[in-house]
């Protein structure tokens, strides 16, 4: 099946590595302009965003900060000129266990839930808003988890608190402006090998994430980034509203 993106304008966020950085290059593989979100990793983005071509951008944001959230949506329509699509890729999973001092817990409790959810809430509010003023169909692409379903272990309560959030955002913008022309879509990744899974692997074992799964290997980046360029591209429009588990068989085991 061929995929032409070509005359779209595509924001990724946490786009300079891991998950992200697969998911820009697939959809510029298929002719999109990626807006490469980063927080940190300047360097990394700005060539990453050279060797997509199709003039793409790096855009930097720390989403810690919901009035980044504002100004990155800003900046990419002003330098763009338009956004067709967005993912929210960017995450964070720090441990915080129930024995931490009460402020530390908070502090990452808050930290999570705003990377995570409020700011992706933000940028998904600025989209359908662009998306209606531009009378154009446009498309939202957000990276939930497993975690959302299954739960997670006491030290990862606020991610996947954080995750379930972005599920339920993300079904209520399909059902409330679907006939506006705006369509959301889940993705519900299980353990994928990349930096923000090394915390959870270092503490728990790469086998245990192994022993969740029904095939033979963790997923990599590149097993999400077709579906998500296929989503991108308007030929699964119907499935609005949907969640596509990507997890290795993980719910066919208990944990």
């Amino acid at each position: 099946m061929y995929i032409n993106l070509s005359g779209l304008n595509i924001l990724v966020t946490g786009a300079s590595r891991g998950l992200g950085k697969a998911i820009a290059t697939k959809l510029a593989e298929a002719g999109a302009t990626i807006a490469v979100h980063y927080n940190k990793n300047m360097n990394d983005a700005e060539s990453l965003a050279q060797v997509l071509g199709n003039e793409s951008k790096a855009f930097q944001a720390d989403l810690s900060d919901p009035g980044e959230a504002v100004k990155l949506f800003e900046r990419v329509i002003l330098e763009l000129g338009s956004i067709e699509v967005l993912i929210n890729n960017a995450g964070v999973a720090e441990p915080a266990s129930i024995d931490m001092v009460q402020e530390e817990w908070d502090t990452l409790w808050h930290k999570t839930m705003t990377v995570n959810l409020h700011s992706p809430a933000i940028l998904c509010k600025k989209a359908v808003q662009h998306f209606i003023q531009k009378k154009a169909s446009g498309r939202i692409i957000n990276i939930s988890s497993r975690a959302a379903y299954k739960g997670e272990t006491a030290d990862y309560l606020a991610y996947a608190s954080s995750k379930a959030g972005l599920v339920a955002l993300t079904r209520s913008i399909a059902k409330s402006f679907g006939k506006k022309g705006v369509k959301a879509f889940n993705i519900a990744p299980g353990f994928v090998r990349t930096d923000m899974a090394k915390a959870f692997m270092s503490q728990y074992g790469e086998e245990h994430a192994k022993g969740d799964i029904a095939l033979e290997r963790l997923t990599e980046p590149k097993d999400l980034a077709p579906l998500i360029t296929f989503l991108a591209s308007g030929m699964a429009d119907h499935a609005t509203g949907a969640t596509f588990d990507i997890n290795a068989g993980s719910y066919l085991h208990e944990s």
